[in-house]
């Protein structure tokens, strides 16, 4: 069972999410099995801690979380290697769609269920006046994350759940969420 304090390194100066839409379920997974396929190959860059591939519950996109030593670390890995990871993933699937890069800092998790296994993670944004209300306990909900964007003004907050029946018992609208599950975990550096 993946938990998502499992994903949070101490020595994380930089937690990057990025979105990409794909279509289909099928492509989704293709998509992330070509990256998977080539960070399993390549040599692992100074600074990346771990990474992360969630599927979108309706299987049209993809989100990667990534945790590195550094903003500098990244940078330097995205100049000299992400084209090429891009374009190998875009010569499989054709025609996805990225939101671009949402650069974070973890501000603080609220755990109210340690042990529970996780059925659903939500990612959210919002300003940051509105997270008191994302991390109250209610059923279900087993935990919350906020992430602060590196422009101050905006949060991401990735809840985990016990199944999607008990965020859809208690979420009201939901706009701006993407549901995900997580589809494979790496640990690069336990740092």
């Amino acid at each position: 069972m993946t938990r998502f304090l499992d994903f949070v390194r101490p020595a994380a100066g930089a937690v990057l999410m990025s979105e990409w839409l794909t279509g289909t379920a099928e492509r989704s997974r293709l998509a992330a099995d070509v990256v998977v396929d080539g960070w399993e190959a390549a040599r692992r860059p100074s600074g990346r801690l771990a990474r992360h591939v969630f599927l979108s519950v309706g299987g049209a996109g993809l989100l990667f979380y990534a945790r590195w030593a550094s903003d500098g670390d990244h940078l330097a890995w995205a100049g000299a290697r992400r084209a090429g990871v891009v374009s190998r993933v875009d010569m499989v699937v054709p025609g996805i769609r990225r939101s671009g890069l949402v650069r974070t800092r973890l501000m603080r998790s609220v755990v109210h269920d340690a042990e529970g296994p996780v059925g659903l993670f939500v990612v959210s944004a919002m300003a940051v006046d509105e997270v008191e209300a994302a991390v109250v306990p209610v059923p279900g909900l087993l935990g919350a994350h906020v992430h602060l964007a590196s422009e101050g003004e905006r949060v991401r907050v990735v809840t985990e759940w016990a199944d999607a029946a008990s965020y859809e018992a208690v979420i009201t609208g939901g706009v701006g969420c993407q549901r995900y599950t997580l589809y494979r975990a790496f640990e690069d550096d336990r740092r």
